[in-house]
């Protein structure tokens, strides 16, 4: 294996280009414009998608495809382009071979350090005409908190035989080959207003509803498989007043749909009988967000990366994930995608970071994957 192939610093330099561009979760315009042009410029035909459009963002999806130029598959490798809060002027600085955030921002390597590897295995691919069966490379808009991206795709674009997310946890080598589903619940708990001081025995207290029927809940880890939350409550207007109503938002999540489902309705059922013992209502609906996936070792997505892994030198790694990706949406629609970790830490805080050695072996195993892919028979 040649791992000169990979040119670092042009790795390093990219992925610094692409933190210090904003691109918070529905703001993704100047990165989109950024990487249509980067990509157009390597030769792949690119398009934009409607998907902004759909769901509020100042962009769509950004598709790219490079034409095969032998046999093999067609990958789709997939990165998305938004980050959470706080990401705006994010500023780089690099310190003992790690790249962190300089001020009180993210880093942003969640998920750029996985735009920066497909650019750079992209270019390599057509400097070194390394032949493949074809590349469909898809930047997708607001994967933070729900997806939309990956949800609004225009499908009818793509042509990929199965895929990749690379927006996992875990160093090179790691693939997420399990997923959970994940529901959301909304709970409206009402009372009934009184004066707090005169005649609150007039009243039905909405938020003591809520105290007692959360109180029954189990949340957190129920086992291996399945977690449940409630994460928001909001409800009264005045310490002198009787709350009359109160809303609940929560969720659960399993790799098993009949464990998820199950917690569902052991809160749901907490909340109607902490209503009905004190005389209110409670309206809950409930959303499934994404459904879960599971790849077994012969599926192609994961034969190719494991072999890849092995080819390297790399511990291979299967894993399992109690969060959701875009991989979740390509698997419901028909495209088996597996995550590729990618060594980022601390995702979500201020404390952020990568090491640059992970970023090149993002990058090695990436091409490699490509390489392997043409070798294979599915």
């Amino acid at each position: 294996m040649d791992d000169g192939l990979i040119r670092s610093e042009r790795l390093i330099k990219g992925f610094w280009e692409l933190v210090q561009v904003d691109s918070v979760s529905g703001k993704e315009r100047q990165l989109a414009d950024l990487l249509f042009l980067k990509l157009s410029a390597m030769g792949l035909k690119v398009r934009e998608d409607r998907a902004g459009y759909e769901v509020g963002s100042n962009t769509g999806n950004i598709i790219g495809r490079l034409p095969g130029s032998g046999k093999g598959p067609v990958l789709m490798l997939c990165a998305h382009m938004d980050t959470v809060e706080p990401g705006l002027n994010v500023e780089p600085v690099l310190a003992d071979g790690v790249i962190r955030s300089s001020g009180d921002t993210i880093l942003g390597a969640d998920d750029k350090a996985g735009i920066a590897t497909i650019l750079e295995v992209l270019r390599v691919v057509s400097e070194q005409r390394i032949e493949h069966g074809g590349l469909e490379v898809v930047f997708t808009i607001w994967e933070e908190g729900g997806m939309f991206g990956a949800k609004n795709l225009e499908y009818n674009l793509l042509d990929a035989c199965f895929g990749y997310v690379l927006d996992g946890n875990g160093p090179p080598g790691t693939i997420v080959t399990r997923a959970p589903s994940h529901e959301q619940i909304g709970i409206t708990i009402r009372g009934k207003a009184a004066h707090a001081g005169i005649n609150p025995e007039d009243g039905i207290n909405a938020i003591k509803v809520a105290s007692e029927a959360i109180a029954q809940m189990n949340l957190g880890r129920i086992d291996e498989e399945t977690t449940t939350n409630i994460g928001i409550i909001s409800g009264g207007m005045a310490t002198n007043i009787i709350p009359d109503s109160v809303t609940i938002q929560g969720e659960a999540r399993s790799l098993s749909t009949a464990k998820r489902r199950a917690q569902t309705a052991r809160i749901c059922q907490a909340i109607q009988k902490a209503a009905e013992n004190y005389g209110a209502k409670a309206d809950i609906s409930t959303e499934t967000i994404y459904n879960g996936f599971h790849l077994d070792k012969q599926s192609p997505p994961v034969k190719v990366a494991l072999e890849a892994a092995l080819g390297l030198g790399l511990k291979p790694r299967l894993e399992k994930t109690g969060g959701g990706s875009d991989a979740n949406i390509f698997n419901s629609r028909g495209i088996p995608t597996a995550v590729l970790g990618i060594g980022m830490q601390k995702v979500h805080t201020t404390e952020e970071y990568i090491a640059v050695a992970d970023l090149v072996k993002n990058a090695r195993y990436l091409l490699e994957i490509v390489r392997m892919a043409q070798g294979m028979q599915f």
